[in-house]
């Protein structure tokens, strides 16, 4: 018994190190420039109609646009903060401007949504 709640114990330990590590936010090179991206290495992009911590990207923009969910117990830093969408579901932000991927970028590197939108999107910059 003290095994397998041992084994148990590591394992949930793992997970939670992993879903911690998947939040953070990560720096990367890309064709224009340094950008934020996702644990996937996905560029992130902010939304200039977002304002006042508040996501203006729902419904179809979110299918295009897909948020940087946050967990339930995410722990927020200076700069990263939580917001809540309108569907109740939390994202990350950064500076008080919330994040998210783009439908169109298939591969880590990817930057096909900056400018998008007569210059609406933009890369998300350290």
């Amino acid at each position: 018994m003290t095994k397998s709640f041992a084994a148990l114990a590591a394992l949930t330990l793992m997970l939670a190190s992993s879903a911690a590590s998947a939040q953070m936010l990560k720096t990367a090179d890309t064709a224009k420039g340094k950008t934020f991206v996702d644990a996937k290495g996905m560029t992130l992009y902010t939304f200039d109609k977002d304002a006042g911590g508040k996501s203006m990207c729902n419904g179809p923009c979110a299918e295009n646009w897909p948020p940087l969910f946050a967990v339930d117990d995410a722990k927020p830093s200076a700069d990263m903060t939580i917001v809540v969408r309108d569907d109740g579901k939390k994202m990350w932000a950064y500076k008080g401007k919330p994040l998210y991927t783009f439908k169109k970028d298939t591969a880590a590197g990817d930057t096909n949504g900056d400018g998008f939108l007569n210059g609406a999107w933009h890369m998300a910059k350290p």
